[in-house]
């Protein structure tokens, strides 16, 4: 996983997300979901292309607080948010196209 990959928890995810100017992208995933481990490398690709774009990992597993807080029902779970408010929500296993029009497309907003 890239170091630019930030891991987060139910006690650092309000500093970690909702207190960063700009976009962030959330990903719950857990080690049992095979759909989470293959989306691990299109995050990994989408760090390295937009380093303007902090890209935070939930366990759900190890942080449940968390995934009720945010009404997390599947995994994998992406959450964006554009200044500590939640803008998108995709459910699943997405192509780095997908993506990455939707993170040029908030960028461009």
């Amino acid at each position: 996983m890239t170091s630019s990959i930030l891991n987060t928890t139910d006690a650092s995810f309000d500093t970690d997300v909702l207190a960063v100017p700009g976009l962030v992208l959330v990903d719950f995933w857990a080690d049992w979901c095979g759909p989470c481990k293959a989306l691990a490398p299109i995050l990994a690709d989408l760090a390295d292309e937009y380093p303007e774009v902090r890209i935070v990992k939930v366990n759900a597993d190890e942080n449940r607080e968390l995934s009720e807080r945010l009404a997390v029902r599947g995994l994998p779970s992406l959450l964006l948010f554009l200044n500590g408010v939640e803008c998108a929500r995709l459910l699943g296993t997405q192509s780095k196209t997908r993506l990455a029009a939707l993170l040029n497309d908030k960028l461009e907003a």
